[in-house]
C-alpha cells in the first residue's frame, strides 16, 4: 500500500477532485450554481484582512485573487517564494496560500521561513499542488502548515478551507490541530464544483 493509501486510511478520504493531464494550466469560467451557493455560504472577511499569494502560475493568482477579493480580502500575488517571503515581511498577513512546487525556493523550504521567523510563524499557510510527488512529500513530513489543497480546486473548495480557519471575529488563525481532520472533511466542499484551476 503507498503513501498515500496510507494517509487516506489515517486522515480520511482526500478531496474529490480530478487529478489534471500534464497540460498547461487552464481556467474554466461556469457561472456558479445558486444550489452551491446556498451549500456553502461565503464569510467575508474583517476589512483590512490580507492574503498572500505564492504561486508561479499566473492564472492560480488571478483566479485566487478574484475569489478572495470578491470576499472583501487584500491580496498580494507573488510568483516565487522569495519575493512571497519579502512581501510577508514589508506588508504582513492574515493568511498565506502556497504553491509546494516553485522556481528556486521550494514551499517546504518556504514554509520553514515562515515558521522559523518570529514575526510571520503564526500566520496560517494553506498549502497547494497538484503534484502527486509533492503531496507525497507533504503528507510523509506533515510539515506545519494549517491546510492543504489539492489542485484543481473550486471557489467553493477555497471558502470552506477560509472558513475553517476564522475566528469567531471573522479572523483567520492557526489551526489548533492543523490537517488533522483536513481531508476527511474536504471531501464535503468539492461536490459541485464550478471554477476549476489546473496547475502543478
Amino acid at each position: 500500500m503507498g503513501i498515500l493509501d496510507q494517509l487516506k486510511n489515517l486522515f480520511g478520504s482526500a478531496p474529490s477532485v480530478s487529478q489534471p493531464p500534464p497540460t498547461p494550466e487552464v481556467a474554466a469560467t461556469a457561472p456558479t450554481p445558486p444550489q452551491e451557493r446556498r451549500q456553502a455560504p461565503r464569510i467575508d472577511a474583517c476589512m483590512g484582512t490580507r492574503a498572500i499569494i505564492i504561486d508561479d502560475s499566473k492564472t492560480v493568482c488571478t483566479v485566487l485573487r478574484k475569489f478572495l477579493r470578491s470576499a472583501g480580502y487584500e491580496t498580494i500575488e507573488c510568483l516565487d517564494a522569495e519575493k512571497g517571503l519579502t512581501a510577508l515581511q514589508q506588508h504582513g498577513a492574515d493568511v498565506v496560500f502556497l504553491d509546494i512546487v516553485l522556481p528556486g525556493m521550494n514551499g517546504f523550504a518556504a514554509l520553514r521561513a515562515i515558521r522559523r521567523d518570529v514575526n510571520t510563524r503564526d500566520i496560517p499557510v494553506i498549502m497547494m499542488s497538484g503534484n502527486e510527488q509533492a503531496m507525497e512529500q507533504f503528507f510523509g513530513t506533515r510539515i506545519a502548515a494549517d491546510d492543504f489543497m489539492k489542485k484543481p480546486f473550486s471557489r467553493q473548495e477555497v471558502f470552506f478551507r477560509m472558513t475553517r480557519l476564522l475566528d469567531p471575529s471573522g479572523v483567520p488563525r492557526r489551526a489548533a490541530h492543523p490537517l488533522a481532520h483536513s481531508a476527511a472533511e474536504g471531501s464535503a466542499a468539492n461536490n459541485a464544483p464550478t471554477q476549476f484551476l489546473r496547475a502543478s
